[in-house]
């Protein structure tokens, strides 16, 4: 019974330590808005909705464009004054917001839905919900991001980036070397499915 009461007060201690950080997070994610909207759901399809986003996920892309590992003209100048508190706090914010999902006609739904679930076996493309998860809702320990609800052409960016290797912050190149065995057509079928999971 002592030991039900402990982890229930620690639990309750865990929960206030989250609201606090997320309420510090809102006003230091003051300038955010202008690009990933007030809820952190994005106000143009270029920029990442960064609502339901994990807190790990979140605060290792920050410390990436602030450290120049991840590069991009106009989040780097933003992460450059965070301290890792400051990424923290922001991050729990954008955490505890809830993402818009988008709508997708159902006929166009199959061929993304195809890739997401089962990959494809003929070029190695894995499925994503293998590390993104059955409703793309990710992994936060293992730093891979909550994809649902995310912007299509976002995702379809990234993804060009990874194949490109304008990104590199995926660590083992997992991103990097899925990206480069699949077409354009399956990167926007499936960041397009992606965008109306939940």
């Amino acid at each position: 019974m002592a030991c039900r009461s402990f982890l229930l007060c620690l639990l309750a201690l865990l929960c206030q330590t989250f609201v606090v950080a997320a309420q510090d997070g809102k006003d230091k994610a003051a300038p955010c808005p202008a690009c990933h909207g007030a809820d952190g759901n994005s106000i143009a399809p270029i920029w990442p909705n960064l609502a339901g986003q994990h807190v790990q996920y979140l605060t290792a892309q920050l410390a990436a464009f602030k450290s120049g590992a991840r590069q991009d003209p106009s989040m780097t100048p933003m992460a450059m004054p965070l301290s890792d508190a400051d990424m923290q706090e922001i991050s729990a914010y954008y955490s505890s917001s809830q993402p818009a999902i988008n709508s997708m006609d159902v006929s166009q739904a199959a061929a993304g839905a195809a890739i997401y679930r089962g990959g494809n076996p003929a070029s190695g493309v894995p499925a994503c919900m293998a590390c993104h998860g059955p409703d793309g809702s990710g992994n936060g320990l293992a730093y891979y991001p909550a994809l649902r609800g995310q912007n299509a052409e976002y995702v379809v960016k990234q993804l060009r980036d990874y194949r490109d290797r304008n990104r590199t912050t995926d660590g083992n190149e997992t991103m990097q070397t899925i990206a480069q065995r699949m077409t354009v057509e399956e990167m926007e079928s499936v960041a397009r499915y992606m965008s109306a999971l939940h």
